[in-house]
């Protein structure tokens, strides 16, 4: 099996790439997805989450707009939040894993690869990348953003810049849709070719 890590920055389109990769037939773990059901409703991280942040959860799950205003500013917060959900993301990749063991290829789509270390866990890296210009546009573009909350999100982020020098390939979204697809397709055929080879 190869490993592909997905990455890019905020509003860079890797969940469209995600989505390109699933097409293809590769199987994809969504971080974010996993972190969304673990701090869901009855999610098994939202009671520790509520210990840990009080008031940034309820019936439904977590607030997520509470809990990153309690943490967002705070690098010991965010380390806390992350002892939290880390692990328990970890249980459910290596339960997709489990369930995947017969592919030859899987796409672990993870926000934070370079951030978290993660980039050492898989075989190869695709960054997915945009120009700065359409990445703020599309990412001010979504409900509840702000210029502030932007700037702290890509504060936490390794700049885009370098972490096209550190992937093994760059994906392309600020081109035509058909132009990212080829960039993707290329890619899975690259790999298996490799693997077959």
């Amino acid at each position: 099996m190869i490993t592909l890590g997905l990455t890019g920055s905020i509003g860079m389109g890797k969940s469209t790439v995600a989505a390109m990769f699933a097409e293809l037939g590769v199987p994809v773990f969504d971080a974010d997805a996993a972190v969304h059901r673990l701090q869901g409703p009855a999610g098994r991280v939202v009671a520790a989450i509520e210990r840990a942040f009080p008031s940034t959860t309820g019936a439904q799950g977590v607030d997520r707009t509470a809990l990153s205003e309690a943490v967002l500013a705070d690098p010991d917060a965010i380390r806390r939040l992350e002892a939290i959900v880390h692990p328990a993301v970890g249980e459910e990749r290596a339960a997709f894993l489990a369930e995947h063991a017969d592919a030859a290829l899987v796409v672990f789509d993870v926000p934070l690869l370079f951030e978290t270390g993660g980039d050492r866990a898989v075989d190869k890296v695709a960054v997915v990348s945009a120009a700065a210009a359409v990445q703020r546009a599309r990412v001010l573009g979504r409900a509840g953003m702000s210029e502030a909350k932007l700037d702290a999100i890509l504060a936490r982020q390794l700049p885009d810049a370098d972490k096209r020098a550190r992937a093994d390939v760059v994906i392309p979204t600020d081109v035509p849709l058909s132009q990212t697809r080829a960039a993707v397709a290329a890619v899975v055929a690259c790999l298996l070719g490799a693997r077959d080879s």
